[in-house]
């Protein structure tokens, strides 16, 4: 049986608890990459347990790791695929499908988003709908801190079938990504010029909650749902909190 005449983009960092089920869950596609940031767990020792194109890269960022792997690919096209997801059978025969078919540039993919190991159906976590699946002639990665994009010339479609992504498997988790995260986001927000105040530190999560647990319905998700809005609350306070930190809100500049 021949295999899917795609290139699989892979970055990867202390991955050793995720890398496996990735890489399986791609092993009917004809090139995978993976570009690993020197790991210091034993990422590199399951990746060469697989048929995948393995390079090693000083952390770029997201965005530039990103493009590095998408350089490396051989085929037309390119799926960008995260260490904590998943490839379903699902989207391996529609991926299959929509390749062949000249009408799009690129696809968005729907996310089946699981915290805490539940399927999150509300919040504003689905479908999530991300767009992964390019053609690489017509396509680069748009240079950001954080929440990195493919952007595509010409048309993109959507395909049915959804990644499963397993992100956030304990507490712990979220919050060891949300310290570096707000980072970044901070970062990027510095970089924009964008204006933070003691008061948008302060409303910007409540608004936040609100969105997530009653606009976006999280209520509906139980206790996952709430938990998960007061998270994303606290990550939304400290990433302004670091840029008025480093307008120097607390050794008297302000």
């Amino acid at each position: 049986m021949s295999k899917i005449s795609v290139s699989v983009a892979i970055i990867t960092h202390n991955e050793e608890s995720n890398i496996h089920d990735a890489l399986k869950s791609v092993d009917e596609f004809e090139d995978v990459i993976v570009v690993d940031a020197f790991s210091e767990d034993k990422t590199v020792e399951i990746c060469k347990t697989f048929n995948c194109r393995f390079f090693q890269h000083k952390w770029q960022g997201f965005a530039r790791q990103k493009q590095t792997a998408m350089d490396y690919a051989e085929k037309q096209w390119v799926l960008i695929l995260d260490a904590d997801e998943r490839v379903t059978p699902d989207l391996q025969k529609e991926i299959e499908l929509k390749i062949a078919d000249n009408s799009f540039n690129g696809y968005y993919i729907p996310r089946k988003n699981f915290f805490l190991g539940k399927w999150i159906k509300h919040s504003g976590w689905w479908p999530d709908h991300t767009l992964r699946l390019f053609r690489k002639d017509m396509s680069h990665m748009e240079t950001r801190e954080v929440h990195e994009k493919v952007n595509v010339k010409g048309p993109v479609g959507y395909l049915q079938a959804p990644f499963e992504h397993y992100t956030y498997r304990t507490i712990s988790d979220y919050i060891k990504k949300m310290e570096n995260y707000s980072d970044l986001a901070a970062k990027e927000m510095r970089g924009k010029g964008m204006v933070a105040s003691v008061l948008s530190m302060l409303f910007s999560p409540v608004v936040v909650f609100i969105k997530m647990y009653v606009v976006r319905q999280g209520f509906r998700d139980g206790g996952h749902g709430i938990v998960l809005a007061i998270l994303y609350s606290i990550y939304t306070f400290l990433k302004y909190l670091k840029v008025l930190e480093n307008r120097g809100l607390f050794n008297g500049r302000v």
